[in-house]
């Protein structure tokens, strides 16, 4: 059974040989700690391949004419492709948005997209990679609308003017929205089988907004990016943070295929006993505390939490983890031995 085969009978549910594997890693650690990441992938070779860290030679997202400077670095300033100035207090982290383009209200009628980056991207490498490939490609994509909006307004105004939603939050929302369905157009007809967006939803307890304001507001842009990658037989997958178990049925009634979330702020075993069998988890293992504190037999013991509450012979789980800057490279490789042990 190929990788890709794996991969696609794991989110089927028919019964794929064993738990497909795929390791994140930040971008400090493919920075500073090359040597254990290419150490745990030789060990546990992966099924999914994805357009991040290089893994699809020769792609690349073009560089934007508002771009400047370089990210990942402590001290710097960078701004992205939008225009939004990131600064960096770490080595090897994203950062955080300090100065936003649009800090006032009036300013968004004037706000375009980037599409420069999308017009001049060249595509024709990750069609070569997927001809080739015996893995599951997994495309990477910036769909991101509440953390784009967030970027563009700041995390506090976006929060107060969702309150009330004066008409140009929804003209906010539409051009965030228009480029990201652009982008998804451009990915649909690439030879990748998958495609991941994303959106940090939670907080440690929580939605960050109201459930009844997530679906109103949010939920039709999700709808339609699932439509759009379903329509051309791609599968769809999403990413966010933190305990966003009341968007779980809704997530899935959209047809995401595969939800990755911090599974360990949540009820594990109440998850399994809802969605088991309704979609895949696309891992993790906890990295607040297992992966960077833990014992071996602490890591050994969250792979079987795991598999007790979510697992299937018939499929519905990744064994995903992230590698950050500082895990224990034992950690990480006990995660895809424990995994292989089970299935």
């Amino acid at each position: 059974m190929t990788s890709r085969e794996r991969v696609k009978k794991t989110l089927d549910f028919a019964s794929p040989d064993r738990v497909p594997r795929n390791l994140w890693r930040l971008p400090g650690t493919e920075m500073y700690r090359r040597k254990d990441v290419e150490h745990i992938l030789e060990l546990y070779p992966q099924d999914i391949v994805t357009t991040l860290h290089g893994e699809v030679p020769g792609f690349v997202y073009a560089r934007g004419n508002r771009s400047r400077g370089a990210r990942y670095k402590a001290g710097e300033t960078a701004a992205d492709e939008w225009g939004c100035e990131w600064h960096v207090a770490e080595d090897g982290v994203a950062g955080e948005v300090k100065q936003s383009p649009t800090i006032d209200l009036a300013e968004i009628q004037h706000l375009t997209a980037p599409y420069e980056v999308l017009e001049q991207t060249d595509f024709s490498p990750v069609d070569r990679f997927c001809a080739k490939t015996n893995a599951f490609v997994l495309a990477y994509t910036t769909v991101r609308p509440f953390e784009r909006m967030q970027f563009l307004l700041g995390t506090e105004r976006l929060f107060i003017e969702l309150h009330s939603l004066p008409q140009e939050i929804f003209r906010l929302r539409d051009v965030v929205h228009e480029f990201f369905i652009e982008e998804l157009r451009l990915w649909v007809a690439t030879g990748v089988d998958g495609i991941l967006f994303m959106d940090d939803w939670g907080s440690q307890q929580g939605l960050l907004i109201s459930p009844m304001l997530w679906r109103s507001f949010f939920e039709p842009l999700y709808g339609q990016y699932c439509d759009l990658i379903h329509s051309h037989n791609k599968y769809v997958f999403f990413h966010s943070d933190g305990n966003i178990e009341a968007i779980y049925p809704d997530l899935i009634a959209l047809g995401v295929d595969a939800i990755n979330s911090q599974l360990f702020c949540m009820n594990i075993e109440e998850l399994g006993r809802k969605y088991r069998g309704k979609l895949t988890f696309y891992g993790e293992i906890d990295r607040q505390y297992v992966l960077p504190f833990g014992t071996k037999e602490g890591v050994t013991a969250a792979v079987k939490r795991l598999k007790d509450a979510l697992w299937l012979p018939e499929g519905g789980i990744i064994a995903q983890c992230e590698f950050g800057l500082k895990d224990p490279v034992e950690n990480i490789q006990t995660v895809f031995e424990t995994w292989g042990l089970i299935s």
